[in-house]
C-alpha cells in the first residue's frame, strides 16, 4: 500500500471512529428514552382499571365509561407504538455501528464550488442536532449515483427534478466491527474485490441482504416507479429475488407516508422460501410484507369439501408417470391456457339464460326447497342483472323461505321430543334470553305454553343454524356439477381445443366425483366460482411480487390480474427454470395480457453471481442458448461426474463426499434427489451414517447443515456444495430445465453421481467443463 493509500486509509478509519462514537451517543440517548417508555407501558398496564371511571347506572354514565376506557387504551397503544419504534431504531444503530457504510461518492453539483461527500449505508444517520447527514440511506435519490455511474458526468432524479454534476470520486468499503477491512476505488460496476469478498462466503439458511453490491441493472429494477407491470427475466444466480426484496424496501422508503408493508404481497414458490427470505427486509429496517403461496389462496377459496392437489404433487406424478399419461399432460397444458379461460367465459355467458345447476335444500332428510324451484326462481329474475347479483337475490329469497319454515317447524312432533331431552342449562339459557328481552319475569316463566313456545323456538333455530350458514355462503349452487357439465355438455366441447379431449373430460369428471381437484383444475375451478358467486378483488394490496413467475400459467396470470385490479406487479422468472408442465415464457404472455395503456417494462439479467465460473461454464452447456450467460469471474473447482454401478456403493460414496465437503468448511450441503419419494428413501438410508435433515413440501424452515431435498423444492435457494444423487435419471428432454435448475443451486462445489451411465442430457456438454471419474 503506497503513502497516499495509507493516508487515505487512516483518514477514512478516523471518520469511522467518529461515526461510531456518534452512533453510541444516539444509542445511549435512545436507550434512556426506551427505558422510560417501557416503564410507562408497564405502569399503564398495571393501573389500567384504576385510571378508568366505571359506572353503568345511567346511559350517560355508560357513555362516559366507554370514553374513559377508550382514552386509556389509546394512551397505552401510543406508548407501545413508541416503544416498538425505539427498539427498531436501536437495532438499526447496532447494525450501523458494526458496518456504518459501504460506499462514498464525492459529487460536485453544477453551479456549486465544492463537492459533497456522500457516505452510503443501510440506513440514514444524522448528526446530534439532526441538521446534516453523516450517512445517507442507500435508497435516497442521491445514492443512485453510486450504483449507476463511474467518476465523471452524472445525474440523479429527485421528486423536485433532475440534479446534474460531476462525480469526482467513488470508493467502496468493507467494514466489520467498526474496522475497515477493505477499501477500493471503483468504476461504474461494483468492484470485483468487493463482490469476491461477499460471494466467497458460505451460503446461509436465510438470504443475505447485500445492498453494497447492487449492480447497475439491479438498481434500475429496484428504483423503477413507473411500470404497472415490471418483468425481470434473469438467469439462475443473477440476483432477481434479492433485487425484488430490495425493491420492496425502496418502495416502503420512497412512499413511507402512504405505503405500508401490509399493502405489498409476495407470492412465493413454497413455504420454505418464505423462511429463506424472512430476514432481508428486517435487516434493511423494514417490516416484512405479506407472504403467501398461490396454493394457499386456492385452498382457501375451494374450501375443505375437496382434496386439492398442489403443484408439487402434480410434479411428483409427472416425474413418475408423466410419459405414460398423455391425456393428463395435454389436460394440464390446455387448462393452463387462455383458450380454456375463454371457454369458461363463453360457458358462463350461456349459463345466464339456462343450464345453471343448484342443490336441493334439505332439512331432516326432507327436501324443503328443490333445486328445480331454485332454478325456476333464478331464471325468473331480470336477465340484465349479472349472475352474481341474481345469486344474491336468490340467497335472500331462500333465507326468507327458511324463516317461514322455522315458524312452521315449532309445532311439529320432533321439536316436542327434542325439548324432552334438553339439559337444565338449556332451560336456564332460555330464561336468561327472555329476561334480556324483558318479555317475561321469573313468575311468568312458569306458564307452560310460554315456556314450550320459547324452548321450541330455541330448538328449531339451533337445528336450522347450519343451514342458514350454508345458504349465506351460497352453498345452494352446485359448483362441482357446473364445472363437470363444462366437460360433458356437447355444446361447449370443441375438439380443436386440445388433443385427447375425451380422456380429459373423463378424468376431470371422475376426479370431481371423487371430491378431488387436481392442481391443473384448481385455478379454473376458483375462477368459475368467482364468475358465478362474485369475484373477490383485493384493493388493499397495491404491489404484487411473484417469484418463480415462469411456473405460472397464462390462465393463472390473467386470474391474478383480476384479483388485484389496482396493483402494480413485479414478476421475477427464468424461462430456463420453467420446470412445471404448462409453464410458459412469462415475458411474452404478460406483454399480451397487459392493458394497452399500461406501461410494461422488461429487464433481462444475463450475468450470474451465485456460482463459481467453472460451475457456470458447465451449467450453461445444459441450455440451448446458455452461451449468452455471463459468469462472474470467481475461480473454483470444475464440477465432477462420477459413474457408479451399485446402489450400496452410491450411498457409501455420497456419505464420503459429504464428509469431504464438511472438512473443506462448507456449511450448507444439499443432496438433491429427483423426487420426494426418492428423497425419503435416501434420507432413511443416509441418516444411519450421518446427521442430516429431510426437506419436504411442508417444511417451513431449515438450518445450516446437510439437507436431502427433492429437485423442485431446491428452486430459489443456494447451497455451498451440491451433490446430485443420481444424475442419470434426468434423461428426458422435458427434464432439461429441471436438471439445469438443480445444478445451478451450487455456489462453490458441484458433484454429480450417475448410476451405470451418464445422463443423455450431458451429451452436448463440453467435456472440458467437468471432470469425469
Amino acid at each position: 500500500m503506497g503513502d497516499i493509500q495509507r493516508k487515505d486509509w487512516d483518514v477514512e478509519q478516523e471518520r469511522v471512529n467518529f461515526v461510531t462514537k456518534e452512533i453510541d451517543k444516539k444509542a445511549n440517548k435512545l436507550k434512556n428514552n426506551a427505558g422510560k417508555v417501557s416503564s410507562d407501558v408497564l405502569e399503564i398496564r398495571k393501573t389500567f382499571w384504576n385510571d378508568v371511571t366505571v359506572n353503568f347506572d345511567e346511559p350517560d354514565d355508560v357513555a362516559e365509561t366507554a370514553a374513559s376506557i377508550k382514552q386509556q387504551a389509546e394512551l397505552l397503544s401510543e406508548r407501545e407504538r413508541t416503544n416498538s419504534q425505539l427498539t427498531k431504531q436501536l437495532r438499526t444503530l447496532a447494525r450501523l455501528k458494526d458496518s456504518p457504510y459501504f460506499g462514498r461518492i464525492d459529487f460536485l453539483e453544477n453551479g456549486e464550488k465544492s463537492a459533497d461527500r456522500i457516505y452510503l449505508g443501510i440506513a440514514s444517520f444524522m448528526d446530534e442536532h439532526d441538521e446534516n447527514f453523516i450517512i445517507y440511506d442507500w435508497r435516497a435519490p442521491i445514492s443512485s449515483l453510486y450504483y449507476d455511474y463511474a467518476p465523471g458526468p452524472a445525474f440523479y432524479d429527485t421528486p423536485e427534478g433532475t440534479i446534474s454534476g460531476e462525480m469526482e470520486l467513488k470508493r467502496q468499503f468493507i467494514i466489520r466491527g467498526s474496522k475497515i477491512k477493505g477499501m477500493f476505488e471503483a468504476g461504474v460496476t461494483i468492484g470485483d474485490e468487493m463482490l469476491q469478498e461477499v460471494l466467497g462466503n458460505n451460503a446461509n439458511s436465510q438470504m443475505k441482504s447485500i445492498v453494497a453490491t447492487i449492480q447497475r441493472e439491479q438498481n434500475q429494477i429496484i428504483r423503477n416507479e413507473h411500470a404497472k407491470l415490471l418483468i425481470v427475466q434473469g438467469v439462475a444466480g443473477s440476483g432477481k429475488t434479492s433485487a425484488a426484496l430490495q425493491r420492496v424496501a425502496y418502495l416502503l422508503y420512497r412512499y413511507r407516508d402512504t405505503l405500508r408493508s401490509e399493502n405489498i404481497l409476495l407470492f412465493s414458490p413454497n413455504p420454505l422460501f418464505n423462511s429463506y427470505v424472512a430476514t432481508v427486509l428486517p435487516e434493511l429496517g423494514e417490516e416484512n410484507m405479506q407472504q403467501s403461496t398461490f396454493q394457499e389462496y386456492l385452498n382457501q377459496r375451494i374450501g375443505r369439501e375437496f382434496t386439492v392437489e398442489d403443484q408439487f404433487e402434480q410434479m411428483e406424478f409427472l416425474l413418475s408417470n408423466g410419459e405414460k399419461d398423455l391425456g393428463r399432460i395435454n389436460g394440464i397444458r390446455f387448462k393452463a391456457s387462455l383458450d380454456f379461460k375463454q371457454l369458461i367465459d363463453q360457458y358462463v355467458s350461456s349459463l345466464s339464460t339456462r343450464g345453471l345447476l343448484f342443490k336441493d335444500i334439505i332439512f331432516r332428510n326432507e327436501v324443503i326447497i328443490s333445486k328445480a324451484i331454485i332454478s325456476k326462481y333464478f331464471y325468473s329474475l331480470d336477465q340484465s342483472f349479472s349472475i352474481p347479483n341474481r345469486m344474491e337475490l336468490v340467497k335472500d329469497w331462500i333465507l326468507k323461505e327458511l324463516k317461514k319454515r322455522v315458524k312452521k317447524e315449532r309445532s311439529t312432533s320432533w321439536v316436542e321430543e327434542e325439548i324432552q331431552f334438553l339439559e337444565k342449562g338449556d332451560y336456564v339459557e332460555a330464561f336468561k334470553h327472555l329476561e334480556e328481552k324483558k318479555h317475561y319475569t321469573s313468575s311468568s316463566f312458569d306458564d307452560f305454553d310460554q315456556e314450550q313456545r320459547i324452548l321450541a323456538e330455541m330448538v328449531v333455530k339451533e337445528k336450522f343454524k347450519p343451514l342458514f350458514k350454508r345458504i349465506k355462503k351460497l352453498k345452494f349452487i352446485d359448483l362441482p356439477g357446473i364445472y363437470q357439465q363444462l366437460f360433458s355438455n356437447e355444446e361447449h366441447v370443441k375438439e380443436s381445443f386440445s388433443d385427447n379431449w375425451d380422456t380429459i373430460c373423463y378424468q376431470t369428471i371422475t376426479n370431481i366425483n371423487n371430491l378431488e381437484i387436481p392442481f391443473e383444475d384448481a385455478t379454473p375451478f376458483v375462477y368459475l366460482k368467482g364468475l358465478l358467486e362474485g369475484r373477490i378483488s383485493n384493493n388493499v394490496i397495491r404491489h404484487i411480487f411473484i417469484d418463480e413467475a415462469q411456473d405460472y400459467s397464462p390462465f393463472q396470470f390473467a386470474f391474478i390480474q383480476q384479483l388485484f385490479p389496482n396493483s402494480k406487479m413485479t414478476l421475477l422468472g427464468d424461462v430456463n427454470q420453467a420446470i412445471f408442465s404448462g409453464a410458459i415464457d412469462s415475458g411474452t404472455v404478460l406483454s399480451d395480457l397487459a392493458v394497452k395503456d399500461e406501461e410494461v417494462e422488461t429487464y433481462i439479467l444475463m450475468k450470474t453471481y451465485r456460482s463459481t465460473k467453472p460451475i457456470v461454464e458447465f451449467t450453461s452447456c445444459l441450455l440451448e442458448y446458455g452461451g449468452k450467460i455471463q459468469p462472474f469471474n470467481r475461480p473454483g473447482k470444475k464440477p465432477t461426474v462420477k459413474i457408479v454401478n451399485a446402489q450400496n456403493e452410491l450411498n457409501s460414496l455420497v456419505v464420503q463426499k459429504i464428509e469431504q465437503f464438511q472438512s473443506s468448511g462448507h456449511q450448507t450441503i444439499a443432496v438433491i434427489c429427483r423426487t420426494a419419494q426418492e428423497s425419503k428413501q435416501v434420507y432413511d438410508i443416509l441418516k444411519m451414517e450421518i446427521q442430516l435433515n429431510l426437506i419436504e413440501k411442508g417444511t417451513i424452515s431449515y438450518e445450516k447443515g446437510i439437507l436431502v431435498i427433492p429437485s423442485y423444492l431446491a428452486k430459489g435457494i443456494e447451497f455451498d456444495a451440491v451433490i446430485i444423487y443420481d444424475s442419470s435419471q434426468y434423461s428426458s428432454v422435458n427434464e432439461q430445465k429441471l436438471f439445469y435448475t438443480v445444478c445451478t443451486r451450487a455456489m462453490h462445489e458441484l458433484y454429480l453421481f450417475a448410476r451405470g451411465a451418464l445422463s443423455p442430457l450431458l451429451k452436448n456438454v463440453d467435456p472440458k467443463t467437468f471432470d469425469l471419474i
